[in-house]
């Protein structure tokens, strides 16, 4: 998304001044030099002054920053400070409450470190299965949390959804820092026909539902045919489910391309997005919406606010592959009423999810954090 605002931003005849840094640097120090990740990850001396100097150089009406971890840290909010320059800060994922970041654990659903410590997460090594590296990021958020970096240096905040806003407030940022700004897509087109499958885009990976997806067509004999598109980790275990099952009517597609999966979303009869975990704000079902095909999603974060029920789309309980297949049952045997709900789906990224619509939020964010700061 940082890609594509800046896109937006120059289009519109905006100068902006980018400062990025890659985690694949760590890649290349030494072993003494990764000695010293954990003290990077709190706070990168040479990001900060880098910055600063950036800052004072270029002297930037406000800095817009997507992402700190790691290589850059929260020491580039200082260098903000320092040279009065306003801050507005994305928060496209849940790292500020969560060591692992996503609020997700064990196959569920897991708010430990929202409700109680964050050491739950060290405990049980949330980031990336590591309890080093899931310390380093508690310590870290631990110490801008004493020093106040998330309070004092950051004018606004912007979450993707209200859920999200809603979850930073219980987390304790500021309520009246956080705005709301969904994100984008460039418009592909509304579909002119409706297909004969049913289809699922995303990573092939536990929290994005797709075992519960699979037993959902195995369990009730679903013969509707059902096309995947994507890989990841359980792409071997799902080909040898398949075979087990006999889900002669699931077809793996694989990665392909953004436009081949556009087309695929046009010709489908609707989207399925059985994600576990309470997803930032899932491009998929903007790209649907824009395609006018209605989805079934869980009943979970921020899925159930973008997708209507009954509207633009059904709801299932996540994880209940019993409520799902009865949702893909229904909506296969009402072709009528879903061929509305995509006609209303279209409707709501027109309204919400277009790139013009994106700007105008975008700029009367930026307009008033500088007049609060002026």
């Amino acid at each position: 998304m940082f890609s594509l605002e800046r896109q937006l931003l120059e289009s519109a005849g905006h100068q902006v001044v980018t400062y990025c840094r890659s985690n694949k640097e760590a890649d290349e120090l030494s072993r003494v030099g990764r000695l010293g990740l954990v003290k990077r990850i709190v706070w990168a001396d040479d990001s900060r002054e880098d910055l600063l100097e950036l800052l004072r150089r270029e002297r930037p009406q406000v800095v817009h920053i997507h992402n700190t971890f790691f290589m850059t840290s929260p020491s580039v909010y200082s260098a903000c400070q320092e040279a009065d320059v306003p801050v507005v800060q994305t928060l496209h994922n849940y790292r500020l409450l969560c060591p692992g970041a996503t609020l997700y654990r064990d196959g569920a659903v897991c708010e430990d470190c929202l409700d109680h410590s964050l050491w739950h997460g060290v405990l049980h090594g949330c980031h990336r299965g590591s309890r080093l590296g899931t310390a380093a990021i508690a310590i870290m958020l631990d110490f801008h949390r004493r020093r106040g970096t998330w309070t004092e240096q950051v004018q606004c905040y912007i979450a993707l959804t209200e859920f999200a806003r809603q979850k930073f407030i219980q987390g304790g940022l500021p309520a009246d820092r956080i705005r709301v700004k969904p994100n984008f897509v460039a418009d592909p087109g509304p579909r002119s026909k409706t297909g004969d499958y049913a289809l699922f885009v995303g990573r092939l990976s536990d929290e994005k539902g797709i075992l519960s997806l699979l037993e959902a067509w195995s369990r009730s004999r679903l013969s509707i045919p059902l096309r995947v598109i994507g890989d990841g980790p359980l792409r071997a275990q799902i080909e040898a489910r398949m075979g087990r099952n006999g889900l002669s009517a699931v077809s793996m597609v694989g990665r392909v391309p953004r436009e081949t999966t556009l087309e695929a979303m046009k010709e489908a009869r609707f989207l399925i997005f059985p994600s576990e975990w309470y997803e930032g704000f899932p491009m998929t079902i903007a790209e649907a919406f824009a395609c006018g095909l209605p989805v079934i999603c869980s009943a979970l974060g921020s899925m159930s606010e973008i997708v209507d029920e009954g509207k633009n789309g059904l709801h299932f309980q996540a994880g209940d592959s019993e409520d799902l297949a009865k949702k893909v049952q229904w909506a296969w045997s009402h072709p009528e009423e879903m061929g509305e709900m995509g006609r209303q789906a279209r409707a709501k990224y027109e309204a919400y999810y277009t790139p013009p619509r994106n700007y105008d939020t975008l700029m009367g964010i930026y307009e008033k954090t500088m007049r609060t700061t002026s």
